[in-house]
């Protein structure tokens, strides 16, 4: 699905259209909707800005300094300080496309006119998108509670044309000067912009809206090496059939069995040991229960998406406005707790949990491919001359610490909890932690996979030779577009840091599933 420029209305934006903005550079415009909404929005906000009666976050401090009540003419100072100070990140610079992600979400909410934000700042925020404009934000400054504030401030102080950015061309430039060459002037925040700018769940949203899309293709992806496993170590693929998964019905093991028996439909590999002799009913469970495994993960991911759907339909900020016609204010300032990011951040840590298994049960079906006591006739480490050629064994170490890695990480970042701002934030999410953490488990499960892939490949090859037939069209295609991707066949010993990488990538783009997909059709 195509979007060359994704329009915020006042509804919730797509997962499609986020991961369009954030990982594709569409452009980005505000709807008529969002602009009505957020112009009656300003006037609750002015209208309590005017008013003797203190308001937060219109007319006092923040956080812990919430009892100061802020004189008119330092309500500008307030917002402007409120940016500088907690543009507080350190580390590394995180990917343009997570910054783009939190940059779209947090132009979502102000859309909704909830927020009181004046039109011409939620109208910077869009065009800086538009132009490609990212501001540098850090690996490490939130804690996932009043949102991601670190991360959200620095993009902040980038509207005000301060700190600094990465132009549509990726070079570093001060702010001030990149919105100058794309004819865009920085804004005075006025009362309540700072901290609407900055009070959101959007980072940890943003990705996790990136991971779901991964994790899809990647389950997918998986499906299709543990088919290559299954058919290259002569296994039964009788334990798929739709009748035994039916008893126990969770989708997502249906779907994972479904994509099972299609990529291995009359395959020759499987018809040459089957028959009334064929003893292959007990394959060991990293073959037989590949589609539990898989599909529980996939179950996960639905689960996650459900979550980050409810999010998207959020408006998050504090205090939020709410706009009565009725009311002869016109509606109200209240206070609220929706910033919390526990339920983003648990589903956040479910994903890694499910990516972190789904890779093991891979390592274990590569690791049968290379021991000959368990692979069937097929050489010891699939090496071309075994004690000359070490063959794959270390590609199965490389594969075994990722997944050690993966282990790791899957211990949840939303169990903790430190409190800040002199106890007043005094249980915070750590949903930020938690969504950092998941795309190197991303990262890892794709190079994993991978990993099992190229060594099912060899196998298949190797097969091939044993028995003079060929595998199924949906693993053919597989091993075809690995050998496209340069990663050769059976053969003495070669430097296998360049082909595991060659492998990585073609799983990460998506190759790998579009080639097999191109030859059998869309699997689920």
């Amino acid at each position: 699905m195509s979007f060359p420029q994704v329009v915020v209305g006042t509804g919730p934006l797509s997962p499609e259209e986020v991961v369009a903005v954030a990982r594709h550079g569409a452009g980005v415009h505000l709807g008529d909707d969002a602009l009505a909404a957020i112009d009656r929005a300003r006037a609750v906000v002015e209208g309590l800005a005017a008013a003797p009666t203190p308001s937060y976050g219109v007319s006092t401090g923040f956080g812990a300094l919430a009892t100061r009540h802020i004189p008119a003419g330092q309500r500008r100072d307030l917002q402007r300080s409120l940016v500088r100070s907690h543009a507080a990140g350190t580390g590394p610079e995180v990917e343009r496309e997570v910054t783009r992600a939190l940059m779209l979400l947090r132009l979502s909410t102000l859309a909704t006119g909830r927020t009181g934000v004046r039109r011409g700042t939620a109208v910077l925020l869009a065009a800086m998108l538009d132009a490609g404009i990212t501001p540098v934000v850090h690996e490490f400054g939130s804690l996932g509670c009043s949102g991601d504030l670190a991360p959200l401030s620095h993009c902040a102080l980038a509207l005000m044309g301060e700190g600094d950015v990465r132009d549509a061309a990726g070079v570093l430039r001060p702010a001030a000067e990149a919105l100058a060459a794309a004819g865009l002037a920085p804004v005075e925040l006025a009362e309540k912009e700072g901290l609407a700018l900055v009070n959101g769940t959007d980072g940890m949203l943003g990705m996790l809206v990136l991971a779901i899309a991964d994790l899809r293709m990647l389950l997918a992806s998986a499906d299709v090496a543990a088919a290559m496993s299954v058919e290259a170590q002569l296994g039964t693929d009788r334990v798929f059939a739709a009748d035994l998964q039916a008893l126990r019905p969770h989708p997502g093991q249906g779907a994972s069995a479904a994509n099972l028996r299609r990529l291995l439909a009359d395959s020759p590999v499987v018809a040459s040991h089957r028959g009334p002799d064929c003893n292959r009913v007990q394959d060991a469970y990293s073959l037989r229960c590949s589609p539990q495994v898989h599909g529980a993960a996939r179950d996960t991911v639905d689960h996650a998406a459900l979550v980050a759907s409810r999010e998207l339909a959020s408006a998050i900020d504090n205090p939020v406005v709410l706009v009565d016609p009725g009311d002869p204010d016109g509606g109200r300032v209240e206070s609220n707790g929706n910033f919390h990011g526990a339920p983003v951040a648990y589903v956040l840590d479910f994903l890694a949990i499910a990516a972190a298994d789904v890779a093991g049960i891979s390592e274990r079906r590569t690791d049968r491919f290379l021991d000959r006591a368990r692979n069937h006739g097929l050489p010891p480490f699939l090496a071309h001359d075994p004690g000359v050629d070490s063959g794959l064994m270390i590609a199965q170490y490389t594969q075994a610490a990722l997944v050690s890695e993966l282990k790791r990480l899957a211990v949840p970042a939303s169990v903790d909890s430190i409190p800040s701002s002199a106890m007043q934030e005094d249980h915070v999410s750590m949903g930020w932690s938690a969504a950092r953490k998941l795309r190197r488990v991303v990262d890892a499960l794709t190079r994993v996979v991978a990993i099992e892939a190229m060594t099912g490949a060899r196998a298949l090859d190797l097969r091939a030779a044993e028995l003079g037939v060929g595998p199924a069209r949906g693993t053919a295609a597989a091993v075809a577009a690995l050998r496209a991707a340069g990663v050769p066949g059976p053969g003495p010993d070669r430097h296998l840091a360049p082909e595991i990488e060659a492998a990585a990538g073609v799983v990460a783009s998506g190759g790998l599933l579009t080639a097999v997909q191109q030859e059998i059709g869309e699997l689920a």
